[in-house]
């Protein structure tokens, strides 16, 4: 009898949990749908900027050239007072150049900039004799400048930039003959100011040394020269040059 009941109370126990679970769920189920589940946001990942490299240009340096000048064009006119030019040839300047520099760079960005200060001298000449019996002869002695360069760093090693600036030109200037109207006897050795134009690039071998490839024009102006009986004409120093050099960063 006692056996008979504590199964009873078994299929009781297990009917009751049997009947009570699907109540549980929807219980369950109901309290869920009514709460609020926050979703799981995963963090979100930044980009990677990369910079691109800015080599250093900044500071100081010195260095040497080496160039070959061109293209000088000066008309030799004699006259005597203001009578009329007589014109009798001209000189074609040309001629191989070095020189030594030295100068200061700031950089801001890509943007390099600053002054240079130049010495150069060479072989920037030339010479004629005509029939006529007049001779002539323009040689420049040296040069000294100051240049302004500004540029933009291309790659951090290899730097494009302009030039200019203002300079200072010791010419020989000879001419000697007959000449209308009388015989020519000029032999002056003059100094003339004036300005240089031009383009460059610098390419970076080593943190300090670099090599430059230049082109400039330089010109300056016109310079009346004569002999003790006034005959006269105008010296007009100009070239082109093409110059290659080696810098040193300090």
């Amino acid at each position: 009898m006692i056996a008979g009941d504590y199964n009873m109370t078994i299929r009781s126990f297990v009917k009751s949990t049997v009947a009570a679970a699907p109540l549980s769920i929807a219980l369950g189920v109901a309290a869920h749908a009514g709460g609020f589940i926050a979703p799981v946001v995963e963090p979100a990942v930044s980009p990677i900027v990369e910079t691109a490299p800015v080599g250093n240009w900044a500071g100081a340096y010195a260095g040497a050239t080496l160039g070959y000048a061109f293209g000088g064009e000066d008309r030799i006119g004699l006259a005597q007072g203001e009578g009329a030019v007589t014109n009798y040839d001209k000189l074609d300047l040309s001629g191989v150049n070095g020189g030594l520099r030295i100068g200061y760079r700031w950089q801001k960005d890509n943007w390099v900039f600053g002054p240079e200060l130049g010495y150069e001298a060479g072989n920037i000449e030339d010479s004629f004799s005509n029939d006529g019996g007049v001779s002539a002869k323009s040689k420049i002695k040296n040069i000294v400048g100051l240049r302004f360069k500004t540029g933009y760093a291309v790659t951090p090693d290899t730097l494009v930039y302009g030039i200019i600036g203002a300079a200072r030109a010791k010419v020989d200037y000879e001419v000697t003959g007959a000449s209308v109207p009388g015989t020519a006897a000029i032999n002056d050795s003059i100094s003339r100011s004036g300005y240089i134009v031009g383009l460059g690039a610098e390419k970076q071998l080593t943190e300090r040394v670099s090599i430059t490839g230049e082109y400039e024009y330089a010109n300056f102006g016109k310079e009346t020269v004569s002999d003790a009986g006034g005959i006269q004409t105008e010296a007009t120093a100009k070239y082109n040059n093409v110059k290659l050099g080696v810098n040193f960063r300090f």
